[in-house]
């Protein structure tokens, strides 16, 4: 085994959950990723729908197990001292698949090794093994540190999670709409994102404006208005994004809101940009992923209509993806997704 040392750090993640074609969903979740040597451990898995155990929604005591385990002050959950490194977002279920490792003592060092994909309670390194990550070697004190940040002396009660562990989103609407604006609130509901509906900013209490995390304005919000909210929450020295919805359709402004719930650094974001015009889109990925774009147009009486017009595994760097021209003509929004990442963008036609 290699001597040489990988860093160990954690940094805040997101599985994009969002309202789909077809009118299914998929949940949002927000966790600490594992990151090595400065880049994301996910990254190196293109086409993975996944969470690391260290979620914000999980209970205090199931959260505080998980880093216990990673520290290894609890028992392996699987045999031969296996652990689950990112799992379903929608379950935690075996069943559904999860990636695991080896994580043992090596002197005072912390290794990962014999990484796999695992869907049942033994696995099968030459079938399910992922030959090309790992092992690593940790410093056994900057790994501890990392993940002790994560929990708080113990109290009466027990271990809870600290400063540093994910918190759930909470959003702001504002707008005119109060029909779409229901609309929207229980669509984020149902993906697992917190909303709320309010006319006035200034009447509710500062201690309330900081527990949100983003304010999303209704098109018919004038500027007046929209500099009023924004005056309330500084007031409030609440840190929150500002999102302008860009049309009243439901799946186009829970991506817009999801997107601007990520506060991941941008050098760790797999989809860091999208342009869409004349009927073609343009994407740039920082690693290998699966993609999908999703297209919604509005028609003269402002139906909405949904196409997917792209699902694939794009390689790092910018792609030219020409679309259905019959999917994006007239007033359009092109969704992009992959795992941890959510883009809109209008179709713009010269």
């Amino acid at each position: 085994m290699s001597a040489e040392y990988a860093t160990f750090g954690l940094a805040p993640a997101m599985r994009a959950g969002g309202v789909l074609a077809g009118g299914d969903h998929q949940v949002h979740r927000d966790c600490m990723d594992f990151v090595i040597d400065g880049r994301p451990l996910l990254f190196h898995l293109s086409d993975l729908d996944a969470v690391s155990p260290l979620a914000s929604d999980v209970p205090p005591a199931i959260f505080t197990t998980h880093v216990r385990r990673l520290l290894l002050e609890a028992d392996a959950p699987l045999p031969d001292g296996r652990y689950v490194i990112y799992g379903c977002p929608e379950c935690e279920s075996l069943a559904c698949g999860a990636v695991t490792a080896v994580i043992e003592r090596d002197g005072t060092d912390i290794v990962w090794r014999d990484f796999a994909w695992q869907t049942y309670e033994t696995v099968d390194l030459e079938q399910g093994g992922y030959h090309g990550i790992g092992p690593f070697r940790f410093d056994g004190d900057q790994y501890r540190q990392e993940l002790e940040r994560l929990l708080t002396s113990e109290a009466a009660d027990g271990p809870e999670p600290g400063p540093d562990a994910p918190a759930g989103q909470r959003v702001l609407l504002i707008g005119a709409r109060v029909a779409v604006l229901a609309k929207l609130a229980a669509a984020l509901r149902t993906i697992g994102i917190g909303a709320d509906i309010t006319a006035d900013a200034a009447q509710v209490p500062s201690e309330e404006l900081r527990g949100y995390h983003a304010v999303a304005f209704g098109r018919a919000i004038t500027e007046d208005e929209r500099a009023a909210v924004r005056h309330a929450f500084t007031r409030a020295a609440a840190d929150v994004a500002y999102v302008d919805g860009l049309a009243p359709v439901i799946p186009v402004l829970v991506a817009q809101i999801q997107h601007a719930l990520d506060r991941s650094a941008p050098a760790r974001r797999r989809l860091v940009r999208l342009t869409a015009a004349d009927g073609t889109a343009e994407v740039d990925v920082t690693s290998a992923c699966r993609v999908s774009l999703v297209a919604y147009r509005l028609d003269r009486l402002y139906r909405t209509h949904v196409q997917e017009v792209f699902d694939g595994v794009l390689e790092p760097g910018q792609h030219r993806i020409p679309l259905d021209t019959r999917a994006v003509k007239g007033q359009s929004f092109v969704v992009a997704r992959t795992t941890g990442s959510v883009l809109v963008a209008p179709m713009v036609h010269h």
